[in-house]
């Protein structure tokens, strides 16, 4: 998974490529552990994301839970697939998913 950030102010964007699972979610996971600090509005961009396994869906959670004590977190651009993924764990029901 390629993984790209753009900072602007108080507001991070994360763009995701390729895959996010067992193997490249402790990338992710190291991203947003200790480096959210200031970020009020962090947007996840899956316009290139194809699948997202448990271990993806448990970083998303984790970036969640940290973004709800100091600002909000979007995803956005997912696409069909992932969209199916959030909606059979429920994750549609605790991300804020445009």
């Amino acid at each position: 998974m390629e993984l790209t950030k753009e900072a602007k102010g108080s507001a991070l964007t994360i763009s995701l490529d390729g895959r996010l699972d067992t193997t490249t979610a402790p990338q992710l996971e190291a991203e947003i552990t200790g480096k959210l600090d200031g970020v009020t509005d962090l947007t996840i961009d899956m316009s290139k994301l194809v699948y997202v396994s448990s271990a993806g869906l448990r970083v998303l959670l984790k970036a969640q839970k940290l973004m709800n004590k100091q600002g909000k977190m979007t995803v956005r651009n997912a696409n069909q697939e992932i969209k199916e993924i959030f909606e059979v764990t429920g994750f549609d029901e605790l991300l804020n998913i445009e």
